[in-house]
């Protein structure tokens, strides 16, 4: 679920740093002057930056962010302007006139085991002296990783040389790698950039090219060929990791756009043999452009956008500078918008506008994932697989529904927690209004863009602040509430709520109850009573399908109740009359409804009949979503769950499908009853037989992403579920691999189709597998035995199959299994039912012989020098 949320801001990377020390504040930088000189066939660069500061505190030491693999050559310090009280003493207003003082340096040092680069001077510098600090360093240039200034290579299809091409990545805090600065999200200030290049190169940066001059004839001895120096025109105040250098050898495909009544020049790299495969880039990137530039009611700012496809480029995200935009070639050739829609939000929000400090990552990352999304529906693709709702929602359900949310993994906590900020943006742009929450959008992006003319920070609060303001004006929320208090009652918990409805038929009103959502052992859970949430209230009523009125009729607030009898926590009680027998109460927060079963049969009923397109496709998904949930939670009866499944008969939407399969997934895994499960397969195969049938078994030209998803998983599960003409297809494939005279040098089978043999196959068949494991040569990748391996454990449904890999591995101890082997083998037994029995049942069989099996082979491990660790484990005494 995870690996679908590509990011440009590293998440884990930005939580590591929340905790960072930050710099004191005694200086702080007015701008760049940055000098960079690579040698990318040598791999390293050389550099000098000159850095003009304020004195904020009387200061004697100053503390920069250098890397410590960057290495520092010297260090000098000049005053531009003297401190405050001393400039207003003499005769002349004219800064110019005042000259340069050098500053005496006690001591230039990089801080050791920390990133920090350390001035000390001889004398403290007063509150007001502008100084300029000018630093010589020199760094490698890394081809084994795509951060920092790193450098890669190509081979040209035409003359079949090595090129090489350099360039930077320097999100979240990497520019502290490539030279010393202040490297701060809060420090935005104007950046000039030199850099040197060889004559047959271009170099590319953040603003339009200024100049170009020769390198001087000392440097010209070392860079080996002629080269020159490109100077490139300030910045606008920006953060340092917005920084951007590429050097090339890349062909590019120039386009003059008209941005707010300017010129925007477009340029579209890529080495020259793959240049003709990005011709659509441009129509993709001005779509976008327009669509943001309308949502944000503010222009692209700078006056040239570079984007580059590069090769070999290993990176697991793009990486977006401020107009220069890095992708691998794949991401930038492909159908879809979305991976360069997303940076070019950044452009706006991370650029122009930039977090504060990195607490605030996950909410800048949440609402540019939003505006993505939201740009992508306004070109006409319709939800993209980066951002589907039920994906978001399921990742979400399944992390805060937790006895212990997230664990110990800061990367799961930083996603789930994305992914729920995101879907609270969702929320709130449905509730107070697609306007209301442009608007609030805009509101937020002019105070950034035009107080005093600097490119400001933010703090999630401000945007929380934008929207309230903004809905005040609408009227579209309450007086009495505000979007900070509502954000904060989701974003700041590690759970979600659950809403129940119990509707009393009889005089038309309705019971609305919020508690926590919880799917293991909620006894457990303390504090439970006190967690409370700010929920929207949406009634849509049969006789009225309006769905375009997304006006909450209440948002849900804290309230005290009568007490439930089977649990003591504070209720939420809300009555209101329903004149429609029945209703689909629609919600767009990041939480499950439940309603009482006559309510849910009702909705079935509905949504089995024609009318059911009135309910957006979205809604009929999380309605599906949600009681399967609640089923898996104890909340619902799986039977109630499976009635809400009917309708699919009739759907042909894949978002409305897409819960589905982890339906299917989730319980077939914990069915343990041979009969019952054999009923589950045959209900699958019920449903998604008609679908697959439909969709035929090879794409179309131009098809949707959506109904290529279908057709994929459509098939897997029905494989998994018995379908005889994927279990035949399967078999056909798997029988070449068996008939061929050298089965061990290679696997010509596709991975789809070794479990279906596997699980619905002959026991020959499984056979040849568990003898490709024992035979696997060294010299194959081990990654393909480890998945052999995995299916032949995981897939069976036959337990003399099972029984049979544990007693050659467990009892037999054949020497071709590792005990990293049993356990791997252990671990897929475990993940489902039918093999969690199998297992169960050899071990109870067997319980004895493995029992003192393991114990001699633990007591041949005893030495003089462990005897008193080995003899904890019996919990012994040594003597």
């Amino acid at each position: 679920v995870y690996g679908r949320h590509r990011r440009s801001i590293d998440l884990i990377a930005a939580h590591g740093l929340i905790s960072q020390e930050r710099l004191p504040q005694d200086v702080t930088p007015n701008g760049y002057h940055l000098y960079v000189q690579p040698y990318p066939t040598d791999g390293y660069f050389d550099g000098k930056v000159k850095i003009n500061v304020t004195v904020q505190h009387k200061a004697y030491e100053l503390l920069l962010h250098a890397h410590p693999d960057l290495v520092i050559i010297d260090c000098n310090i000049t005053q531009l302007m003297p401190p405050d009280e001393e400039f207003k003493k003499t005769d002349s207003t004219e800064p110019s006139v005042v000259p340069p003082v050098p500053i005496a340096i006690e001591a230039a040092q990089q801080v050791r085991k920390k990133p920090l680069f350390s001035i000390t001077l001889q004398s403290s510098v007063k509150p007001g002296a502008v100084l300029e600090i000018v630093i010589r360093f020199t760094g490698r240039l890394f081809n084994d990783t795509t951060e920092g200034f790193f450098r890669s290579s190509y081979v040209d299809l035409a003359t079949k040389e090595t090129k090489w091409f350099v360039s930077t990545h320097m999100r979240p805090n990497l520019a502290r790698s490539v030279f010393p600065c202040f490297d701060e999200p809060a420090y935005k200030v104007p950046v000039v950039i030199t850099v040197g290049r060889h004559k047959n190169m271009t170099a590319v940066s953040n603003m339009p090219l200024k100049s170009t001059v020769p390198i001087g004839f000392k440097e010209r001895l070392k860079i080996g060929k002629i080269g020159v120096w490109d100077t490139f025109e300030a910045t606008p105040p920006m953060a340092t990791f917005s920084i951007g250098i590429v050097i090339s050898e890349f062909s590019f495909l120039e386009y003059n756009l008209l941005s707010n009544n300017d010129d925007l020049s477009l340029r579209i790299w890529a080495r020259p043999d793959f240049i003709s495969a990005l011709v659509n880039v441009s129509e993709k990137v001005i779509k976008s452009l327009k669509i943001l530039e309308e949502f944000w009611a503010t222009p692209y700012i700078l006056p040239k956008l570079d984007i580059f496809a590069l090769p070999n480029y290993q990176a697991t995200r793009p990486a977006d500078g401020w107009g220069v935009l890095l992708f691998k070639e794949s991401e930038l050739s492909g159908k879809g918008s979305w991976h360069i829609t997303q940076e070019l939000v950044y452009q706006w929000l991370g650029a122009l506008s930039t977090p504060f400090w990195w607490s605030d990552a996950h909410i800048n990352n949440a609402l540019v994932r939003y505006v993505t999304a939201y740009t992508t529906l306004k070109m006409g693709e319709g939800e993209s697989f980066n951002n589907w709702p039920m994906t978001m929602l399921y990742s979400i359900y399944y992390e805060f529904s937790k006895r212990y949310p997230h664990g110990k993994s800061t990367a799961i906590k930083q996603d789930s927690t994305s992914a729920k900020t995101e879907l609270v943006f969702r929320m709130l742009n449905y509730t107070l209004g697609e306007n209301t929450f442009k608007h609030g959008m805009q509101r937020f992006m002019a105070d950034r863009r035009f107080f005093k003319l600097q490119y400001k920070t933010f703090f999630g609060d401000d945007i929380w602040l934008c929207l309230t303001e903004e809905a005040r004006f609408d009227e579209t929320l309450p007086p009495t509430v505000t979007v900070n208090e509502i954000a904060a009652s989701w974003i700041t918990k590690d759970r979600l709520p659950v809403l129940t409805v119990n509707r009393n038929y009889e005089d038309k009103t309705a019971t609305l109850t919020q508690r926590v959502y919880l799917r293991e052992r909620p006894h457990d859970v303390p504090d439970q009573e006190k967690f409370l949430w700010w929920i929207p209230i949406v009634l849509i009523r049969q006789d009225n399908m309006t769905f375009s009125n997304s006006t909450p009729f209440v948002w849900m607030k804290k309230r005290k109740g009568h007490t439930n009898r089977h649990y003591e926590w504070e209720r939420f009680v809300y009555h209101y009359q329903s004149r429609g027998n029945r209703g689909p109460y629609k919600n767009k927060g990041p939480f499950p409804v439940n309603y009482d079963v006559k309510n849910w049969n009702m909705l079935a009923q509905y949504l089995c009949t024609p009318n059911r397109t009135k309910i957006p496709v979205n809604t009929r998904a999380k309605l599906l979503h949600d009681a399967w949930n609640l089923a898996y939670a104890g909340d619902l009866s799986f039977a109630t769950a499976l009635n809400m499944t009917l309708f699919l008969k009739h759907e042909r939407e894949y978002l409305a499908w897409d819960p589905v399969f982890t339906l299917i997934d989730h319980i077939g895994r914990h069915i343990d009853s041979s009969s019952v499960h054999k009923k589950f397969q045959t209900y699958v195969r019920l449903l998604l037989t008609p679908l697959y049938e439909e969709l035929g078994n090879e794409p179309q030209e131009d098809e949707s992403e959506g109904r290529t998803h279908l057709r994929s998983s459509s098939k897997v599960f029905l494989c998994q579920a018995g379908y005889r003409p994927c279990i035949e297809e399967a078999q056909d494939a798997f029988n070449k691999w068996m008939e061929s005279e050298n089965p061990d040098e290679g696997n010509p089978v596709a991975n789809q189709y070794i479990c279906p043999v596997f699980k619905w196959g002959t026991k020959e068949e499984w056979e040849f597998g568990l003898q490709r494991v024992i035979n696997f040569p060294p010299s194959r990748k081990q990654n393909e035995r480890t998945y052999l391996l995995k299916t032949l454990a995981g897939c069976p449904n036959d337990s003399d199959k099972i029984e049979r890999l544990l007693n050659i591995t467990v009892l037999e101890q054949n020497g071709n299994f590792t005990d990293n082997d049993v356990y791997l083998i252990f671990s897929m037994l475990t993940g489902g039912a039918n093999g969690y029995t199998s297992l169960f049942n050899f071990l109870r069989k067997n319980w004895d012989t493995i029992k003192i099996r393991q114990v001699k082979k633990l007591l041949s491990t005893i030495t003089p020098g462990n005897i008193a660790e080995k003899c904890s484990v019996f919990k012994k005494s040594p003597e």
